[in-house]
């Protein structure tokens, strides 16, 4: 049966291509720790504020 995880990240100003390989590290430590055989999917999305500024990223994992 597949499985599913979410990964977050807050993004700052400055910082965000740090932070987007910090947050591909964590995806792939899981993957490595884990034996993850099969990934069905990747899916990146990112949260806002009110102002509309980006200020996260959602990845979500699907694997068996």
């Amino acid at each position: 049966m597949p499985k599913v995880i979410t990964f977050t990240s807050e993004l700052k100003i400055f910082k965000t291509i740090a932070q987007l390989q910090d947050l591909d590290n964590k995806v792939n430590d899981f993957i490595k720790q884990n034996s993850v055989e099969k990934i069905h999917s990747v899916s990146d999305t990112t949260t806002a504020d009110e102002t509309g500024t980006t200020i996260g990223i959602i990845r979500v994992l699907a694997y068996n």
